[in-house]
């Protein structure tokens, strides 16, 4: 039986609710979860004691379903149009959705407030976002701090580096977080097979993305901008990609390095090279083959290589931590198996029922 004195909480842009689980590990009573996701609000009902409430929080509003206030609101708004590996526009709608969390629980007037999102929301422009809710909650009293945090030193088996504002009323306290460090991913893994929603999905034989995965070792990514024994280029996985010679080798891979060396502008790792330097060094004819097997790409009068992509089909290993689960986890373009050619979500379906609850209800 959860105790009926302990802390109260709701969660805002909850999702599926990994935020709810560790506040409820830690003693709070959930009051609401709130999201515009049915199917993720599904899956925590499943799953959880949380009431779930279906809500368009852009509206700067939650319905009148509390009745009582809560001593913590904790926000976990959309991280797409801050991430660096999106497009990062600064008029992503999905931004505001930042500040909204702050505007609702200013609305709650709770003890304490936390936001957490992706460390590029204090990135470049984008921080006006993250100072502009600083703004309005201290505004109204809230003391604040920013922080940021690795899920790995907190017991989690995967490298997610994260940014939390914590507000609170009253006066400056000091905060001592317990590092706990994570287990490597076969540890994390142990135990897993059997469980419900847990059937493998393989790569086709033969198929493109097999083909590539069996060229991709524990540690490894297919990566054309980056050198060094962890990146394989499409030039590595001809059966994939295409035969080339070794001419052709020489200049994808001097290419390579040219485009990080020959910069034009001033931000970036990398620009396209110009096509008469290119033509000057390797030849015409090596060009125009490369550029008919699309092993490179014209861009405007300079050359660049095809698959400007940081990595795909990365590999983990099972000694190390996973990298950030994200939601392209599932999908083998884009993590792979420490082992297996197949990606590391398995078959989906529309709710999922954990075989032990992970919540204690009253």
């Amino acid at each position: 039986m959860r105790n009926r004195n302990a802390p109260t909480y709701i969660s805002l842009f909850s999702g599926c609710g990994g935020f709810d689980i560790g506040m409820t590990k830690a003693g709070f009573k959930p009051l609401g979860a709130f999201d515009i996701s049915p199917l993720a609000l599904l899956n925590l009902s499943n799953n959880s004691c949380t009431p779930v409430y279906e809500t368009d929080l852009s509206k700067n509003k939650l319905p009148s379903v509390l009745d009582q206030s809560p001593d913590v609101v904790i926000s976990g708004s959309p991280c797409q149009g801050f991430s660096t590996i999106g497009k990062r526009s600064l008029v992503d709608p999905r931004n505001d959705l930042l500040i909204a969390g702050a505007r609702i629980a200013l609305q709650l007037s709770p003890k304490v407030f936390v936001a957490e999102n992706v460390p590029g929301v204090t990135s470049g422009g984008h921080r006006i976002y993250w100072e502009e809710m600083i703004r309005i909650l201290q505004k109204t009293g809230y003391q604040t701090l920013s922080i940021k945090l690795n899920a790995f030193d907190f017991g989690v088996s995967q490298r997610r580096i994260r940014m939390f504002l914590i507000a609170w009323k009253g006066a400056p306290k000091g905060f001592n977080l317990d590092i706990t460090r994570g287990v490597s991913l076969r540890t994390a893994l142990s135990g897993t097979d059997g469980l419900p929603n847990h059937d493998e999905v393989f790569l086709q034989p033969e198929t493109k993305d097999h083909k590539i995965a069996l060229r991709i070792l524990p540690g490894q990514k297919l990566s054309n901008v980056r050198g060094g024994p962890r990146s394989v280029h499409t030039w590595d996985i001809p059966e994939a990609f295409g035969h080339i010679t070794e001419k052709e080798r020489t200049a994808l891979e001097d290419l390579l390095r040219l485009r990080r060396r020959l910069r034009i502008r001033n931000f970036g790792d990398a620009d396209p090279v110009e096509r008469k330097l290119f033509i000057k060094l390797h030849g015409e004819r090596t060009v125009e083959a490369l550029l008919k097997k699309n092993y490179i790409k014209q861009v405007g009068d300079r050359i660049d290589l095809v698959g400007g992509f940081n990595g795909k089909y990365r590999r983990l290993e099972y000694d190390l931590p996973s990298c950030t689960v994200d939601t392209r986890f599932g999908s083998a373009k884009h993590f792979l198996h420490p082992e297996l050619n197949r990606g590391h979500l398995r078959k989906l379906t529309n709710s999922c029922k954990l075989s032990q609850n992970l919540y204690t209800c009253e």
